[in-house]
């Protein structure tokens, strides 16, 4: 297994820059079940935040992209259920991926409640704003 960054991704993904895309196809081309390719929580954070910031995307193209590296055979990312449980909250409405993921992953380490001075982050991501 090898671990994956986030700018290999995002040449892959995007195909934006024409000798680093080359070179991230081959490796990812080259990923098999049995020698995946490892993708960190953070790095599945840094790819939707530069997808949404760099490229512009949308919100059902970025989750699209996220959706088809948890599904991957070749990929292995961090945390695979929680990272779904904050898809599956990005894709629903309005939350932020990095809130939703923040408050899923203190969900399965058994926090009762997530608290935040966001509002946005509680609202669309189930956290508790501190009064």
């Amino acid at each position: 297994m090898i671990g994956l960054d986030t700018n290999v991704l995002v040449r892959y993904i995007m195909q934006d820059d024409a000798r680093q895309a080359a070179l991230a196809t081959k490796l990812v081309d080259a990923l098999t079940p049995q020698a995946p390719g490892f993708v960190p929580m953070v790095v599945v954070v840094e790819l939707v935040w530069v997808l949404a910031g760099s490229f512009d995307l949308q919100r059902s193209q970025i989750a699209d992209a996220v959706e088809a590296l948890l599904r991957s055979k070749e990929m292995v990312v961090e945390r695979a259920e929680t990272v779904w449980q904050a898809l599956r909250l990005f894709r629903a409405g309005s939350a932020d991926f990095a809130d939703g993921l923040i408050e899923r992953s203190a969900a399965s380490a058994g926090c009762k409640r997530t608290m935040t001075f966001d509002r946005a982050a509680a609202k669309g991501s189930g956290m508790t704003l501190v009064q």
